[in-house]
């Protein structure tokens, strides 16, 4: 049994994720900044923690995330503002990497997307194009610290029915499709507690393998 802290804790993904763990036994800790959110996040088992981390330094942050034994981040911006992509999607996750760091907490898990990369080709007048680059400033970050990291990459959410099969891309040649939110959610999970998944960019949709099997073959 862990602590676990999940960052942008009212997500759909992130309140999937609180729910999953949970019910596996694990002490789960979401951040969120709307406090209307409170009930909801509640209702997952986890402790609902009103924090806007757009907004919080690097010592607020480890703050609110000091016993934890990892660290998920699941908040994002949501588009449509690149001034505040950046703030939320880059600047705030490398706060929260600071942040797990200065609390000694060691393994953190990133919730990013299945093309981030810095080549990720998005032309600089795509409305996307503010968000690939702030994730792929973070996950850069996230690989130059000490931390115990991974970073999940899904490909297309959608919020049809769980299936609990994946397909990861082992050898460079899967391209991007779909995963459900309530797979995603139970990737993250399946990865939070692998240490043969320390270090790694897991991109993955919707496939045939069982997650539990697909992960241990990471």
């Amino acid at each position: 049994m862990s602590t676990v802290a999940i960052i942008g804790g009212h997500g759909k993904v992130a309140l999937l994720l609180a729910d999953d763990l949970v019910r596996q036994g694990h002490s789960v800790r979401s951040l969120f900044r709307n406090e209307d959110h409170a009930a909801e996040v509640a209702a997952t088992g986890a402790e609902p923690v009103v924090a806007d981390v757009e907004h919080l330094d690097v010592p607020a942050i480890a703050q609110l995330i000091t016993g934890a034994d990892a660290v998920v981040w699941s908040a994002g911006a949501g588009g449509g503002n690149p001034a505040r992509t950046y703030a939320v999607d880059r600047d705030a996750a490398i706060r929260s990497m600071n942040a797990a760091v200065a609390a000694g907490i060691e393994r953190y898990l990133m919730v990013s997307y299945f093309g981030a990369s810095p080549d990720h080709g998005v032309p600089q007048d795509n409305s996307f194009h503010a968000y690939a680059e702030a994730k792929a400033a973070a996950d850069e970050y996230l690989r130059g610290t000490g931390l115990a990291w991974t970073i999940a990459g899904p490909s297309r959410l959608t919020d049809d029915p769980p299936t609990g099969r994946i397909a990861v891309n082992a050898d460079g040649h899967l391209s991007s499709g779909s995963v459900t939110r309530a797979d995603v959610a139970a990737v993250v999970a399946a990865l939070l507690p692998a240490p043969h998944a320390v270090g790694a960019f897991v991109q993955f949709n919707n496939g045939d393998v069982p997650i539990a099997e697909a992960i241990a073959q990471l």
